[in-house]
């Protein structure tokens, strides 16, 4: 089931979280802890979605450009892992391994994570800039599976472009799109 962003509102402060990360031995790691110093892109994801296997590497690309940069990625698996074992910790451990990316990677299972960012699908995007206030949310750019378009990463790339020259972001910003969260 194709399923968009809701869009939460721009300007909306991060909600705090503090979850395990299932590659370093469940420890708990928060936002404050782990935010960048001059952006936080928060994306809520899994290990089974053709949505996310679709951008992974152009997520893991972006990481690798910009990280140094200021900006830090922080990924989130909500799924219910009852229903959907494909998603469970240790599945994102190797799912990590396998897909070669060093951000963090943290498993909400209460699911009340998911639920304060208002996150609806896998993968939702959002952006904050260095005082954790919203400035971005949405796609990553207009490629999905089996629409033939380049993933380019487009859209964050613009976001994360005009954060770090101080520029005003885009009005017009696009739903994601992708596999609804696995709500238990």
């Amino acid at each position: 089931m194709n399923t968009p962003s809701n869009m939460l509102a721009l300007g909306t402060k991060a909600p705090f979280f503090e979850l395990p990360n299932p590659s370093k031995m469940n420890e708990l790691q928060s936002l404050e802890e782990l935010k960048g110093e001059k952006g936080t892109l928060v994306i809520f994801m899994c290990n089974h979605c053709p949505f996310v296997l679709h951008v992974i590497d152009k997520i893991n690309e972006l990481y690798e450009d910009y990280n140094d940069k200021g900006i830090e990625f922080i990924a989130i698996n909500s799924n219910d892992i009852e229903k959907y074992p494909a998603d469970s910790p240790e599945k994102m451990i190797e799912f990590q391994i396998e897909r070669r990316f060093d951000f963090p990677y943290l498993f909400d299972e209460s699911q009340a994570i998911a639920k304060a960012y208002d996150a609806a699908c896998t993968p939702d995007f959002y952006f904050f800039d260095d005082k954790l206030d919203l400035i971005y949310r949405g796609q990553m750019d207009d490629s999905r599976p089996g629409n033939n378009k380049d993933v380019t990463g487009e859209d964050l790339i613009i976001a994360f472009e005009n954060l770090l020259a101080g520029e005003p972001q885009e009005e017009i910003q696009r739903p994601s799109m992708g596999c609804n969260i696995k709500w238990k």
